[in-house]
């Protein structure tokens, strides 16, 4: 696998690549339908203006996150778009079979080549109950504690090569590597390259150690950023995929033409974490909903803490806070995920952004 399937080509006046992190968010009043035709539409408009990657995240059990299969929302957007890299951001690993992963990976890199992007989480995405739940089992840290293993199978069924003697050596990920050692088989030059994904230092040294691109939490997990990327490079070895580390950040990032309308969106966003985290979570609220909400001295706190992670406001604003978050990280790559009641609001920003940077538009 080439390294340049991984690194991004810097486009306008931007310090770094820029891509995309979509949850495919579901507002009060609209439907998961309405969500998913602004993701189809948002993939073409990042393809268009020059954004390298577009990544879907796994989410369960949330109202207002329309991306629990990351996979089948993938396929779509293989027949909306044709240049920009598509991928997970991510699959959470200990939430499926690896022979399924790679499976249906290997499927969306036949439909298009040369363009998908594995990354791998090993949270749950989700709270305990629904994660025992798709695990069919209640001890969640078995899936947690033996990621490292599930990961080496992974990659195993992606390469078809399981040593002799294993028991999984006579059993293929298809599509895959197999079909081109059958009779008139022809090899793929392609194949998902893997990514690992966290907010911690567990995985940045994981990837560190088998020469992986990793790709790092900031939006929720933003005082862990330095120290985990400072891992990663420090645990970097060489490997066949990347011969130094590379490392993607993904950042909150909201531009809008009038910033009182930033502010608006952000304060929702925060009332959408309070009840998340209370275990209430919901649709995506609306600012009028937000105005209505008596928030407490605690989520007030919770509010002003989560929010102050967040780029917003004019897109020259949020031009200067990315730019001063990447001098701040180093990081080879910034993964914007913009959150927003109304999906024209969402468009509208990595439209500002792209403009910003005076990232061209595709003919």
């Amino acid at each position: 696998m080439a390294a340049d399937e991984i690194r991004g080509e810097t486009h306008g006046t931007a310090p770094t690549p820029l891509s995309v992190l979509d949850l495919v968010t579901v507002g009060s009043g609209t439907t998961a339908t309405e969500a998913l035709r602004t993701s189809a539409t948002l993939a073409r408009q990042a393809e268009s203006r020059g954004f390298h990657r577009y990544w879907v995240a796994e989410h369960h059990s949330m109202p207002g996150v329309a991306s629990s299969s990351p996979a089948v929302i993938l396929a779509h957007l293989t027949a909306h778009t044709t240049r920009i890299r598509l991928g997970s951001g991510g699959v959470m690993l200990p939430n499926h079979a690896p022979l399924v992963i790679a499976e249906q990976f290997g499927t969306l890199e036949a439909l298009a080549p040369g363009r998908i992007d594995l990354g791998l989480g090993r949270a749950p995405g989700t709270d305990g109950a629904t994660a025992a739940a798709l695990r069919r089992t209640d001890r969640l840290d078995e899936g947690a504690d033996d990621f490292p293993q599930q990961l080496a199978e992974l990659i195993r069924f992606l390469d078809d090569d399981f040593p002799d003697g294993h028991p999984y050596r006579r059993i293929h990920a298809v599509p895959g590597p197999v079909q081109a050692t059958s009779p008139g088989g022809v090899q793929s030059p392609h194949r998902p390259p893997v990514w690992l994904l966290g907010s911690s230092g567990f995985s940045a040294r994981l990837a560190g150690t088998l020469g992986l691109p990793f790709a790092f939490a900031h939006h929720f997990s933003a005082h862990n950023t330095v120290p985990a990327l400072d891992l990663y490079r420090e645990s970097f070895r060489p490997s066949e995929l990347l011969d130094a580390p590379y490392a993607v950040i993904g950042v909150s990032a909201l531009a809008t033409d009038d910033p009182k309308e930033a502010a608006r969106q952000v304060r929702a966003t925060g009332l959408n974490m309070v009840r998340l985290r209370t275990g209430r979570p919901g649709l995506f609220p609306s600012p009028e909903e937000t105005q209505a909400h008596r928030f407490s001295a605690m989520e007030e706190e919770f509010v002003a803490s989560w929010s102050a992670n967040i780029v917003h406001g004019t897109a020259d604003e949020v031009r200067s806070g990315l730019d001063d978050l990447h001098k701040r990280t180093g990081a080879d790559e910034l993964m914007l995920t913009s959150h927003a009641h109304r999906g024209e609001l969402r468009l509208r920003s990595y439209e500002l952004v792209a403009d910003a940077y005076g990232l061209p538009t595709a003919a």
